[in-house]
């Protein structure tokens, strides 16, 4: 078969099994994610069939991915708002990095695999999964609820520390000095700062620049610009991830709302082939190993990612049913954790199979935290005679919709997060 039709027949294929794949985890209630990562390893090195012709298509649309997907969290965020994120959420931001960083990068250390992978390892198992979480939530019918805020805003914060995390992980896993990884973090906080403030100042300016009222013309113009300054970022080793999610925010209003409806589609497709390529470069045969260990780590971070939704929805003033709904919510790892571990995989090969094990838990689990760590915890608060009444709540989706907490977490304002804004209706505390 001429190499031109192989690609397009396997291309074809993995497509097609992607859509169907998606299809049926909809229907399940269940994140495609973990599908995608069984296609890939199923279609692999060592997996039923090979996908040969299309493996460096693969390659290029899985780094066209990882850039789609920072570049369309950017949009999600204005930057008054990550500012004002910075300064109500950065107690459970910190809280949040030192109880789930720790972990992967203990494991690391004890599985002989050094710095540069304790640091990889530490970041997977950080970064909670916000898609999966933002469906979650839709799913539980919790909308409204007083916690709501609080979950939003840890997610910021994991979000705007990606932004320094990833240069610092890459100038890592590309051997550089301590002087050239401490020149990468400060170019990195040095764009970040300068975007922000742009963003603050001149933000229309910068938008009306990209704005039109032909989409053709606005989709060429917002993805080339984003390719083109991930590109550059990469140059500098500071991480194409970081340079689109640095557009992204730089663009707000009308601009970023037309970018996000034109550029969606294309993330879901690139996200998709992403998942699917990490899973082709990680051999099968090398996940039971890892099972027992990549287990023991999720059972660590369902564990310290509960402590630290609790701790988060404490500090804003919220009683104990919702503490534990924040919480449980907050278990799910996902797109993040293998976009970490898609970075790492060529320095440390050993940590796909383990992080495709971990994600393939987790995004599974995180949805049944969410619904039952709440009363899981009721029951045993009422055996032991007492809480704040939370023994008496029987379900894990009851909406509670209460008036949020001022300022306790900026509001998503775009995209899959829209209908995540806490909406006033009632005075309940929980």
């Amino acid at each position: 078969m001429h190499d031109t039709t192989a690609l397009l027949v396997e291309l074809g294929a993995v497509i097609l099994g992607l859509g169907l794949v998606g299809r049926f985890a909809g229907r399940i209630g269940l994140s495609p994610i973990p599908l995608y990562l069984l296609a890939g390893l199923a279609f692999g090195h060592g997996g039923l069939i090979p996908l040969k012709a299309s493996e460096e298509f693969t390659m290029v649309g899985a780094e066209i991915g990882v850039i789609l997907l920072l570049l369309l969290l950017g949009l999600e965020y204005s930057a008054s708002e990550l500012v004002t994120s910075l300064k109500t959420q950065y107690p459970s931001g910190a809280v949040d990095f030192v109880l789930n960083a720790t972990p992967g990068a203990v494991a690391a250390l004890m599985l002989g695999w050094g710095p540069v992978g304790a640091v990889a390892l530490a970041g997977v198992t950080w970064i909670s999964s916000s898609g999966v979480i933002a469906k979650v939530m839709t799913d539980l019918g919790r909308l409204g609820n007083r916690e709501t805020p609080v979950i939003l805003g840890v997610l910021v914060m994991e979000d705007l520390a990606m932004a320094i995390y990833l240069p610092l992980l890459t100038a890592m896993l590309a051997g550089v000095s301590l002087a050239g990884g401490s020149l990468a973090l400060v170019i990195a906080l040095g764009a970040v700062g300068f975007v922000l403030y742009l963003a603050l100042r001149h933000g229309r300016l910068i938008s009306r620049a990209v704005s039109s009222d032909n989409p053709e013309m606005l989709l060429l113009v917002v993805l080339g610009l984003t390719v083109l300054v991930a590109g550059v970022a990469q140059q500098l080793q500071v991480s194409a991830a970081v340079g689109a999610f640095l557009v992204g925010i730089a663009l707000s209003g009308e601009v970023a709302e037309g970018a996000r409806k034109l550029l969606t589609p294309l993330r879901d497709l690139f996200a998709a082939v992403f998942f699917v390529f990490f899973g082709l470069s990680t051999d099968p045969a090398d996940i039971p190993p890892v099972l027992l260990p990549a287990a023991l780590l999720a059972v660590v971070t369902t564990l310290t990612k509960i402590a630290t939704g609790y701790y988060a929805a404490r500090r804003a003033g919220i009683g104990s049913r919702g503490r534990w709904r924040a919480g449980g919510t907050l278990v799910a790892r996902g797109e993040f954790s293998i976009v970490i571990a898609g970075l790492a995989v060529a320095t440390e090969p050993r940590i796909g199979p383990i992080a495709t094990a971990y994600v393939l838990i987790l995004v599974i689990l995180g949805p049944l935290t969410a619904r039952w760590t709440q009363p899981l915890a009721a029951k045993i608060e009422a055996r032991r005679g007492g809480g704040d009444g939370a023994g008496k709540s029987t379900g894990a989706s009851a909406g509670e919709a209460v008036e949020p907490v001022a300022a306790s977490a900026p509001e998503r304002r775009r995209g899959a997060h829209d209908d995540l804004t806490p909406e006033p209706a009632g005075e309940k505390n929980e």
